[in-house]
């Protein structure tokens, strides 16, 4: 007889700006690693527009009167990686414990785990990825590419080839924070006008190096991903491949107030978003 479904908390988020997302999912986290709420699974989306970058990337690879012309945000997340531009995307974020079944071992291990849901995910709304694989780390390690979709990474999400879904993961104390990033339309090279380069054929090379290795919903299936569509698709696909029972909720009123403390205190400040 199969085990009972665990009981997972869901939550559909509004969109919001960079630093209040990154604000939520910390707050998440130290509430789920401290069991006061259910493990979480959290979809949402930006606004504005929003370029991240990873916990240790220099502000100096970014254009910030760039981003200002745009009227776009900027941010720096909790998880290591590359820049990101954040718009016309479905962002989810998986937080708990550490000794949770699905999110225990390595970063490799639960990664793993966790791809199963994001591989189903694309199943149900048409899309059969590649199963994620272990990419060469010596390339990992030696690129010095600012984007973040333009380098392969341990068990990212691939169709034909190029990164479809972008993920990042920390691990903190107790608990995880797994989140990432599934383009539903658009130009993905409007990343490259928000980040700095050394001339026009650097960055015309960037664009074109971005697309041979990366994609969108529409490039893949050739009409754009509808955002409510592919959440539902993600409800399913979790709960089908975790065999987890998702509880529709809103951050509990700890996490609304320690978020807010966050946005204050860490991501809206430039002390955390400006290093180098």
């Amino acid at each position: 007889m199969a085990n009972a479904p665990a009981s997972w908390r869901l939550l559909r988020s509004p969109p919001a700006t960079g630093a209040w997302n990154m604000a939520v999912d910390e707050a998440i986290l130290e509430s789920t690693s401290r069991s006061l709420v259910p493990p979480t699974l959290r979809l949402y989306a930006w606004s504005p527009a929003c370029l991240s970058l990873g916990y240790a990337q220099s502000i100096d690879d970014a254009d910030i009167e760039m981003l200002n012309l745009f009227g776009w945000d900027i941010v720096r997340r909790p998880t290591g990686g590359r820049a990101i531009l954040h718009t016309d995307e479905l962002t989810y974020s998986i937080c708990g414990e550490n000794n949770h079944p699905h999110l225990s071992g390595s970063v490799l291990d639960s990664y793993r785990r966790l791809s199963q849901g994001l591989l189903e995910a694309l199943r149900l709304i048409g899309i059969t990825a590649d199963v994620p694989k272990l990419a060469d780390k010596q390339e990992n390690q030696n690129s010095q590419n600012p984007v973040c979709f333009e380098v392969p990474s341990n068990y990212e999400i691939t169709v034909g080839g190029k990164k479809l879904i972008g993920s990042a993961q920390a691990r903190k104390k107790s608990g995880v924070l797994q989140h990432g990033s599934l383009p539903l339309y658009g130009d993905l090279t409007r990343i490259i006008a928000t980040l700095r380069y050394p001339d026009l054929e650097q960055r015309q090379k960037a664009k074109k190096d971005l697309l041979k290795h990366a994609t969108t919903i529409e490039g893949v299936l050739g009409y754009p991903g509808d955002w409510w569509l592919t959440v539902y698709a993600f409800q399913d696909a979790f709960q089908r491949a975790l065999n987890i029972k998702l509880e529709l909720a809103d951050l509990s009123p700890v996490e609304g107030r320690r978020a807010t403390e966050l946005f204050n205190e860490k991501y809206a400040n430039p002390n955390w978003t400006e290093r180098r």
